[in-house]
């Protein structure tokens, strides 16, 4: 974000939405772990613009999993073929043997994975324009019951309400929200972060 605006909001309602999405992302991440002890090899924990989600497992380049699983990346995650890929030459038995297993793999991936996460239906309840969050970035957290929010664009209780009013697009209001300092918003991230390395220690 080029140019960034920051707030605050003690409201219990949007502390409560914050506290969600990050309970949820943390339950995703549990799930995550679960999935790649089911397939030998950590997944990788994916975000886009939008949401998170499952990416590839992290197994070894050797040729016995390209069978089932496409090349590694750069980074040594492999994704689920869609299709098992038999090697040449293979018997009609070893064919469908294959086959099989491959859509044994394919069922336990569908069992296990964890259904994507929205940060935009997060965004949608605390009222804020998620065709901006699209185009100019925003992050949410919260500690000690402060919700602490850095967007790319200015929202104003003011500004909101006129729009509406006139049935005019608006960047939203999250209400209750006050517009901070990047020093307090920085001094809140520092100290979640610092309250996270206690709670993983």
């Amino acid at each position: 974000m080029s140019t960034s605006y920051f707030y605050k909001n003690e409201a219990s309602g949007p502390v409560a939405v914050v506290e969600e999405f990050y309970s949820r992302k943390d339950a995703f991440l549990a799930a995550l772990e679960t999935l790649g002890e089911h397939f030998g090899g950590k997944v990788a924990p994916m975000r886009d613009i939008t949401s998170n989600y499952a990416g590839g497992v992290k197994l070894s380049a050797g040729q016995e999993h390209d069978v089932h699983w496409r090349r590694p990346d750069d980074y040594g995650y492999r994704g689920l073929r869609v299709a098992a890929k038999p090697v040449k030459g293979s018997s009609k038995e070893e064919r469908a043997a294959v086959r099989a297993e491959h859509q044994r793999l394919v069922d336990l991936w569908n069992e296990h994975c964890p259904a994507s996460l929205s940060s935009h239906e997060y965004w949608q309840r605390l009222e804020v324009n998620t065709g901006n969050i699209l185009l100019c970035g925003g992050v949410m957290f919260a500690h000690s019951g402060t919700a602490f929010f850095e967007l790319g664009f200015q929202i104003s209780e003011a500004d909101h309400a006129e729009n509406f009013a006139a049935g005019k697009p608006t960047s939203g209001w999250i209400d209750g929200a006050v517009e901070i300092t990047s020093s307090e918003y920085q001094g809140g991230w520092s100290s979640k972060r610092e309250e996270r390395k206690v709670a993983n220690a």
